[in-house]
């Protein structure tokens, strides 16, 4: 087969001519009895599977005379050059790239049909066997088309591709055709959340599903999302957490319990927010919070190496080392290690007052904190930012922890730990409090807060205090945020990297 040079390329069409010509197109299909939405074609192999069937065979056996084998594949048509009797192509599906070749010479009456009606961007299936060119491209070499699919609106031009954020998020399809690395990135969030289900089946645990309208605020501190169902005429919440109604599984005796869940915080967007985001959630009846700390550093661990091949993960040009074992920092520990305050200043609220100011920190809103609030405030903003290496920060205050359990020795603090890893905080976990009368002060004094204006305080769920009453076992719970998990192991620098359709603004 001769392989020739390409023709001139022909002048730029404006996007609305473009679409008026494949309309045309269309039209004329269906004058011709052609369906341009045809379902008739099977295809039996992908491209990466063809690549693997020809894997390591010499030219001079693909192209062997008789009987060759035969290829029925299926994807869009990214890229097209004709060349007189002659045309390459390249067919993309959802396992790679491949190019095709179609002749006068194989197709017969068929080639002056592929060459009036098939543009790049169409949907078509085809049936072919192996080639590989002068260049020793592997390729299928065409004897049948169809069209299955006709595109109406082109595809981005291919020097460029689509690289403007706003149109990627907003037609993810569209990032999903152009951009091949988009693509692998949602196909390593569904191997990673496939992981972490495997990881916690095979640890014994039930996954479970629970409400995502509550009739009550509760089981984080976030601002939720408000809806209203007309038949029963009540005033219910989008769900901000699962965490009080996996809790009653524990009263009910299910045992290890875990939820990978959609939850909804009404709350600012960045690149490490949005206010629809998955979580892994689960529960373990007689485990602590410390048992809990092992678990996570051996799950994520491992699922670094089944994502990326070793616990040594580059993230926005900065390593990562997943391998356990990782920092554990008390709160007062991570402000001194980090130089925000003396370990003197931090035992008193003078002290951590005086600290936050030199520091920088707005006198007026930490003005009226209690100490354990101003230690919690002082460390998101100070240390936070520097916690590059996975860590655990533990010795969290019971003020603001209104669902963990009492440290037994310092009941003004919790048995609770966040880990955070690349400056942001991945998990949140403790042993959980199932004293139904210290959960119901924790309750009391979240409702006075919210009567004070705090809008991230959650309600009296008196439901709750009485299945506590029945009776919940000692347990460790946490949460693990999915979306950002993700991220670390995408390289992605942005939270809307790895969610599919993140919430934007409304299109004008």
């Amino acid at each position: 087969m001769n392989e020739q040079k390409p023709a001139a390329v022909p002048p730029q069409l404006d996007e609305n001519e473009v679409i008026q010509r494949k309309k045309e197109k269309i039209q004329a299909l269906r004058d011709l009895g052609r369906n341009p939405y045809d379902n008739t074609f099977r295809p039996d192999t992908q491209v990466a599977a063809f690549r693997t069937a020809c894997d390591g065979i010499p030219k001079e056996e693909l192209e062997k005379p008789g009987k060759p084998q035969r290829f029925a594949l299926a994807g869009r048509v990214m890229a097209l050059r004709m060349m007189g009797k002659l045309a390459f192509g390249h067919l993309k599906d959802e396992t790679g790239r491949l190019q095709v070749v179609f002749t006068k010479e194989y197709l017969g009456e068929g080639f002056d049909f592929f060459k009036k009606f098939v543009d790049i961007g169409d949907i078509v299936g085809v049936t072919g066997e192996a080639y590989v060119t002068k260049t020793g491209e592997l390729s299928l070499l065409i004897y049948s088309v169809h069209l299955l699919t006709k595109n109406v609106r082109p595809l981005p031009e291919k020097f460029h591709g689509l690289t403007d954020k706003e149109t990627r998020y907003r037609q993810r399809y569209l990032d999903l055709i152009m951009n091949d690395e988009s693509l692998e990135v949602f196909k390593k969030r569904v191997k990673i959340v496939n992981f972490v289900r495997d990881w916690m089946n095979r640890a014994e645990f039930l996954e479970v599903e629970t409400p995502m309208m509550h009739p009550l605020v509760s089981g984080a501190a976030a601002r939720p999302f408000v809806t209203h169902h007309n038949t029963l005429d009540m005033q219910l919440y989008m769900r901000i957490a699962p965490e009080c109604y996996l809790k009653r599984l524990l009263v009910g005796g299910m045992g290890k319990v875990y939820e990978i869940n959609r939850n909804f915080r009404n709350e600012g967007i960045s690149i490490k927010h949005n206010p629809e985001f998955t979580m892994m959630e689960f529960y373990w009846p007689y485990a602590t919070y410390t048992d809990l700390m092992s678990f996570t550093e051996e799950m994520i661990s491992s699922l670094a190496v089944a994502v990326t091949g070793g616990t040594k993960v580059v993230y926005q040009g900065r390593e990562i080392e997943f391998a356990a074992p990782w920092k554990r920092l008390t709160i007062e520990e991570s402000l001194v290690e980090h130089g925000v305050c003396t370990a003197e200043e931090a035992k008193t609220r003078d002290g951590l007052f005086a600290a936050a100011l030199r520091h920088g920190m707005d006198k007026d809103h930490i003005g009226k904190m209690s100490y354990y609030k101003l230690l919690v405030e002082i460390f998101e903003e100070k240390v936070e930012e520097h916690l590059w290496q996975p860590t655990f920060i533990t010795r969290y205050p019971t003020e603001v922890s209104p669902l963990a359990r009492r440290n037994d020795a310092e009941p003004d603090y919790t048995d609770r730990f966040e880990f955070f890893i690349a400056c942001r905080e991945i998990g949140n976990a403790f042993s959980e409090q199932n004293d139904p009368q210290s959960q119901y002060e924790a309750f009391a004094k979240q409702v006075e807060e919210k009567k004070k204006g705090n809008a991230e305080a959650v309600d009296m769920d008196t439901d709750y205090i009485r299945a506590l009453e029945y009776g919940m076992p000692p347990a460790g719970g946490e949460g693990v945020g999915i979306d950002r998990l993700v991220m670390l192991l995408t390289d992605a620098p942005s939270i809307r990297d790895v969610i599919l359709f993140p919430l934007l603004r409304s299109e004008q």
